[in-house]
């Protein structure tokens, strides 16, 4: 998905499309998710990790294939559904999975650190594989055979991916509900605790996209060039995938909780430090800053969603949670531009560092339930 992310928009543009075009066709690669995480979740939920992981390959093998055979916009778009829906459909398998499979908390909390490395390498891996291939695959650079070749290469990644994932023992079914009545997905909201959750993961994913969104702009207005600006992103990606290879190292030393209070603190400093900074090399540091302290929450909320929520629901809490996250980051950047155009890019960042501030007082009421006597799976 993220090669194709970056091939597709590549293409249309070539092809004379207008950057609204691009925009929604980007757009694409998350709105799948918005609508599909839920059944999704349910579907893992009956059937465990192998059978979505089939239809999440076959969809994205397929998506990619397409492309490369007709590569026009409208295709280039249905490539960016089918992508798009798949890996969402596929993470919620794979992360409802490693979580039935650990023992305790500390376990949860190492296996999703360790599964949380793998979206970092993927979205560094697609990109330059796809960037790569289209320069210099074809017999010129960026031309179609380039883009071909790419699209065939990208098709390739979710069958290698299923390689893996074969000799993956599944694990026993969770029973359906003794009276045969299933709650609805959205009876999960009506769990304090798990609102409370998704708010905490939401502030997490907002300053994520704040500083994707506003930084570029930030560095334009301070007359930093566009390679600086994304060597300072490259920075912070850098900085989240290694707090994740360190989080397994310390995970029966640190509470969630602690963890995820100690990055709002951070995040709300960065924020109210990013506007009064001039050079390129403190903006890298506040970027590395930033990385290490929003790269460990998503760790500690997905350990956090285990714990609280019931082992027969596991894909349903996931789903909401996938589709709450992919929701705004649809929305969010055009809040964000707008609110910018009246109140300026820095304001941007101080806005939403007040909003990290004031609602990190949520997470002080996260508790996790205790174990039962007889824990088992």
């Amino acid at each position: 998905m993220a090669g194709m992310r970056l091939g597709a928009p590549l293409l249309a543009l070539q092809q004379g499309h207008s950057a609204a075009s691009v925009g929604i066709l980007i757009a694409l690669f998350a709105l799948t998710q918005v609508f599909l995480a839920l059944p999704a979740g349910r579907f893992a939920d009956r059937h465990g990790l192998k059978r979505p992981l089939v239809l999440a390959v076959v969809a994205a093998s397929a998506g990619a294939g397409v492309a490369a055979v007709l590569p026009t916009f409208p295709v280039l778009c249905l490539s960016a559904l089918l992508t798009g829906g798949a890996t969402g459909a596929a993470v919620i398998a794979l992360q409802r999975h490693v979580g039935r499979a650990a023992t305790n908390p500390v376990q949860l909390k190492q296996v999703f650190s360790w599964l949380a490395i793998a979206p970092a390498g993927a979205n560094f891996l697609g990109p330059f594989v796809a960037g790569l291939l289209i320069d210099h695959a074809g017999r010129s650079p960026a031309d179609m055979a380039g883009f071909r070749i790419a699209f065939v290469t990208l098709a390739l990644l979710p069958l290698g991916g299923w390689l893996f994932a074969r000799p993956t023992r599944e694990l026993p079914r969770v029973p359906p509900p003794a009276d045969g009545i299933r709650p609805r997905a959205w009876d999960l909201l009506r769990e304090p605790m798990f609102r409370r959750l998704l708010f905490v993961n939401w502030l997490q994913s907002s300053s994520w996209d704040v500083h994707a969104f506003v930084l570029p702009i930030l560095g334009h207005e301070r007359g930093i060039g566009a390679s600086v600006i994304g060597a300072i992103l490259g920075a912070f990606a850098i900085a989240a995938a290694a707090i994740r290879v360190m989080l397994p190292l310390v995970a029966a030393r640190a509470s969630e909780r602690s963890v995820i209070a100690t990055s709002a603190v951070v995040t709300a400093l960065v924020f109210a430090v990013y506007p009064l900074l001039t050079s390129a090399s403190t903006m890298a540091v506040c970027s590395v800053v930033l990385g290490f302290a929003l790269g460990a929450v998503q760790p500690m909320v997905m350990s956090m969603l285990h714990q609280i929520t019931p082992h027969a629901r596991h894909g349903e809490a996931l789903g909401l949670r996938l589709m709450t996250i992919n929701a705004s980051s649809v929305v969010m950047p055009m809040l964000f531009g707008s609110i910018g155009a009246l109140i300026g890019i820095a304001g941007v960042f101080w806005l939403f560092g007040g909003v990290v501030a004031v609602g990190s007082r949520a997470i002080w009421g996260l508790r996790v339930p205790p174990p039962p006597a007889d824990h088992s799976l």
